[in-house]
C-alpha cells in the first residue's frame, strides 16, 4: 500500500499514556490508518514521556511540556511547538482541543502551505456554560472553570484559524456554530468510536471473580470523579435504589478529586456496603469490567458524545444516564438504555430499578446496544471519515 501523505497530531497528553476519549480517538484511528498515512503524534512530556516511540505503526514524539496540571502543561507544550515548529513533519496538520494554539499562525509565518484541521470534541464554551449553571460547583470547580472559559477563548480563535473543524457529533456541530460563529460549511462530523473485538460481551462470572465482586445485582460507573460526572446523583439515586434492593453493588471505576467527598457521602448514606471504589482501572482490563454489569450508569451533566456508553452498549450492556447533548446521539434511548431528564434523582432511581427489576429487558437492550455502536459507531467508521477530511484539506 503507498503512503499517501504525512499527517501530523498535536495533543497535549501523550495518547499511548492516557486513556480518555481524545486519546483513544488518536490512536485507534492512526492505527487503522497505518499503511496509508504516516503518522507523527507530537504530545507533551507527561506521565514520564521523554523519548520518541513507535506504537502500532505510529510514531509518537516528545515535545517539551510540564507535568503538573493541564491548562500550564498545555500552554508550555504549544510554547514548545511553536517554538520547533520548523521541525515538525506534516502534510496535514490536525490539532485536538486547544492543543496546538498558535501553530497554524506560525506555519503559516514559516510559509508552511500544509492544511491545519482543528478537531473540537465538546465544545468548551458550552462545557463552560453548562458548569456554571449546575448549581454544584466547589471553589476548586469555580477556579477551574475560569480556565475552562480561557480555553474557550484559544478554541475559537483556533477554529476560525483552521482550514477545517472537524467535531464528534450534531450537538456540538451546533454548538460550535452557536458560541464560536464558525460557518457550518466548515466543519465536518465525525463521531467517536469504539473496538467491537475488544468491548464485547464475556462470560459474567469469570469477569465478577476478577474484580471479587458476587453474584449479586451490579450498577457499573466508569469516568472520572468530577462534579460534571454527577456522581452526587448517583449516591442519591443509589438510596432509593437500595431500600428496594439491598444487595446491589455500585462500582466505581474512576479516580479523581471528589473521590473523598463521594466516598464521605457514601459513607453518611449509610452506604459503604453498596459501593466499591476501584480506583483507576487499566485500559487492558477495562473490556473485563464491563462484563461485570447487570446495568452501565454515567450520570454526567455535560458531555460531547461520552465514549463510556458505546464502550457499555458494545459490551451488550444497557445504559442508563441523562438526556443531554451528545448523550442523545450516543443511546438510543427506549431501546437501549434509559435517559432521563438532567439532575432528576427520583428519575434516575425509577431507571436503575426498571432494569435491575427485569433480566430479559436487560438481555434485549444489550442485545440492540451491541447492534447499535456495531452499525453507527466503530473506530474503523471513524477513521474512514477521517482519511476523508485529510484528502478534502488536500484538495484530493
Amino acid at each position: 500500500m503507498v503512503v499517501e501523505f504525512r499527517l501530523a497530531v498535536l495533543n497535549t497528553q501523550p495518547p499511548h499514556l492516557y486513556f480518555g476519549g481524545v486519546e483513544r480517538r488518536i490512536m485507534e484511528t492512526t492505527r487503522l490508518l497505518e499503511g496509508r498515512v504516516d503518522v507523527r503524534v507530537y504530545c507533551g512530556t507527561k506521565a514520564g514521556f521523554k523519548s520518541a516511540v513507535v506504537v502500532d505503526g505510529v510514531s509518537i514524539v516528545p515535545c517539551r511540556s510540564s507535568d503538573f496540571v493541564f491548562p500550564l502543561d498545555n500552554w508550555g507544550f504549544n510554547q514548545s511547538l511553536i517554538k520547533n515548529a520548523a521541525r515538525l513533519e506534516g502534510d496535514v496538520f490536525e490539532a485536538h482541543a486547544v492543543s496546538g494554539y498558535g501553530v497554524a499562525r506560525k506555519l503559516d509565518a514559516l510559509g508552511v502551505e500544509a492544511p491545519f484541521i482543528h478537531t473540537v470534541h465538546g465544545t468548551l464554551a458550552d462545557e463552560y456554560e453548562q458548569a456554571k449553571r449546575s448549581g454544584y460547583l466547589s471553589f476548586r470547580d469555580r477556579v477551574a472553570n475560569r480556565f475552562m472559559l480561557r480555553l474557550a477563548g484559544l478554541e475559537n480563535q483556533m477554529a476560525h484559524e483552521a482550514d477545517l473543524v472537524v467535531t464528534i457529533g450534531a450537538y456540538a456541530f451546533e454548538k460550535i456554530q452557536q458560541y464560536y460563529n464558525i460557518d457550518g460549511a466548515k466543519v465536518r462530523i465525525v463521531p467517536n468510536g469504539v473496538d467491537i473485538e475488544r468491548f464485547k460481551p464475556t462470560n459474567m462470572e469469570a469477569a465478577r471473580q476478577r474484580f471479587g465482586l458476587g453474584a449479586g445485582l451490579c450498577v457499573l460507573f466508569v469516568g472520572s470523579l468530577i462534579a460534571r460526572k454527577g456522581l452526587v446523583f448517583l449516591v442519591e439515586a443509589a438510596k432509593v435504589v437500595v431500600a428496594q434492593l439491598s444487595e446491589v453493588k455500585f462500582v466505581i471505576a474512576g479516580e479523581g478529586p471528589l473521590r473523598e467527598n463521594i466516598e464521605t457521602a457514601v459513607k453518611s448514606a449509610g452506604l459503604s456496603a453498596n459501593f466499591v471504589f476501584l480506583g483507576r482501572v487499566s485500559d487492558e482490563v477495562l473490556p473485563l469490567l464491563y462484563n461485570c454489569a447487570d446495568v452501565f450508569v454515567l450520570p454526567s451533566l455535560h458531555e460531547g458524545q461520552g465514549i463510556v456508553f458505546l464502550e457499555a452498549q458494545a459490551s451488550a450492556k444497557p445504559v442508563v444516564g441523562f438526556a443531554l447533548g451528545g448523550v442523545k446521539e450516543a443511546v438510543w434511548s427506549g431501546e437501549t438504555g434509559l435517559l432521563v431528564n438532567r439532575g432528576n434523582v427520583e428519575e434516575l432511581a425509577e431507571a436503575l430499578l426498571k432494569l435491575l427489576g427485569d433480566a430479559s429487558l436487560r438481555v434485549k437492550m444489550g442485545e440492540r446496544g451491541r447492534r447499535f455502536v456495531s452499525e453507527k459507531f466503530t473506530w474503523e467508521i471513524c477513521a474512514q471519515k477521517m482519511l476523508r477530511v485529510y484528502q478534502e484539506s488536500l484538495g484530493v
